[in-house]
């Protein structure tokens, strides 16, 4: 599938900031997004009702990897793809597991037919190929797919970037003829470290492929964050317009807004959710570790400005008392008020694009309490 399932709705006049939608089998996708994390089929101390009712997310991301080996493929598709097993009915998205294997370091061996590696479960022996890798995809289900990658480590030098930029496009053509199901939309992904000749060239190579999206892979991998933003702005102006414009594993809230002002569309990152089990939440007026002793005969609200069910229901006092027990409850409220900031400053992104103030709440600093605040949703 090439045709583009994605509609512009707006587009920012002063940068390449845009309001969209993608159009997916589980259904529409309002961009710029924010993609919660659920790995193994689950979104960490979250249910698919919160989730959809109080969070408001549009569509979640899993991890091929760890689905494949646990609990099989084949399992979830025999239980009725990964929507029906996980009980979430809206848009799904699985990545192909190239970071992961990329991650597993002197574990894997990767040749021109795919990775070779050991299971970090129980050590067995497995092979993901390209074809492979599309195949767990097909049974899987997601309504979006990302063709099979090698996402180098970096600092790198040029010649293997370049050897590995070039088999990556080998790859991407792989996938495209593995592709079994309309349904899925097949996204490819742009590779090259920080060489612009390089990222040049795997844009040229990925779009003559053709696919209904785009990724750019490959950053926020260890290069400082001054080179991957230079990276991104040059990347991202470079894909196709008529197509989604995905960053993968990117970011910070900073990260989130600089990628949207260079005209990505959607974003997927751990932080919100490991932040929130390790007590780190997010706020309007910044970061709060609720950890802290000063927290603890503190009755207010953990953010005033939230409509999110934990700050209009419980005190910072409490949620410090969970965090420091070692409630359950915790992780469970603090991931929820974690990913409804992350939901709402892309639901305030994309109300700025469209009234005009997005380059003026960009510019400052990034205003990210701004953004959170024109996002909120009435309370839930």
């Amino acid at each position: 599938m090439t045709e583009s399932p994605y509609t512009l709705v707006h587009q920012d006049e002063a940068t390449s900031a845009r309001v969209g939608k993608i159009q997916t089998a589980h259904g529409v996708v309002n961009t710029p997004i924010f993609m919660p994390v659920g790995t193994r089929g689950t979104v960490k101390a979250c249910t698919p009702q919160t989730l959809s009712d109080q969070i408001q997310a549009e569509i979640i991301l899993a991890n091929t990897y760890h689905l494949y080996l646990r609990p099989g493929h084949e399992i979830v598709q025999e239980a009725g793809g990964l929507h029906a097993f996980m009980g979430w009915h809206s848009p799904i998205l699985t990545d192909s597991g190239g970071f992961q294997v990329f991650s597993l370091g002197p574990l894997r061996k990767i040749t021109e037919e795919g990775v070779a590696f050991r299971s970090t479960i129980d050590g067995t022996e497995h092979f993901i190929s390209p074809e492979r890798s599309i195949e767990i995809q097909n049974a899987l289900g997601a309504d979006i797919i990302m063709a099979f990658d090698e996402c180098p480590a970096l600092p790198n030098d040029y010649t293997y970037l370049k050897d590995s930029m070039e088999m990556t496009l080998r790859w991407a053509e792989r996938c495209r003829e593995a592709h079994q199901n309309p349904d899925q939309l097949l996204f490819g992904i742009v590779q090259g470290g920080m060489e612009r000749d390089l990222r040049q060239a795997s844009i040229n190579g990925t779009v003559s492929i053709g696919f209904p999206g785009y990724a750019i892979g490959g950053l926020s991998v260890g290069e400082e964050k001054d080179l991957m933003y230079e990276t991104l702005a040059y990347t991202a102006p470079l894909l196709p317009e008529e197509k989604p414009r995905y960053l993968m594993g990117v970011g910070t809230p900073e990260d989130l807004v600089y990628g949207v002002r260079c005209g990505v569309d959607m974003f997927d990152c751990v932080m919100p959710t490991r932040n929130a089990r390790n007590g780190s939440l997010f706020t309007t007026a910044g970061i709060i570790r609720i950890r802290n002793t000063k927290y603890k005969n503190d009755f207010s609200p953990l953010d005033a400005a939230c409509t999110c069910y934990t700050c209009q229901n419980f005190t910072r006092a409490y949620l410090r008392h969970l965090h420091v027990e070692n409630e359950i409850l915790g992780s469970q409220l603090h991931t929820l008020h974690n990913l409804h900031f992350y939901v709402s400053l892309m639901r305030g992104i994309r109300y700025a694009i469209r009234d005009g103030s997005f380059t003026a709440l960009a510019d400052n600093g990034p205003d990210i309490g701004q953004f959170v605040k024109l996002g909120q949703p009435t309370k839930v």
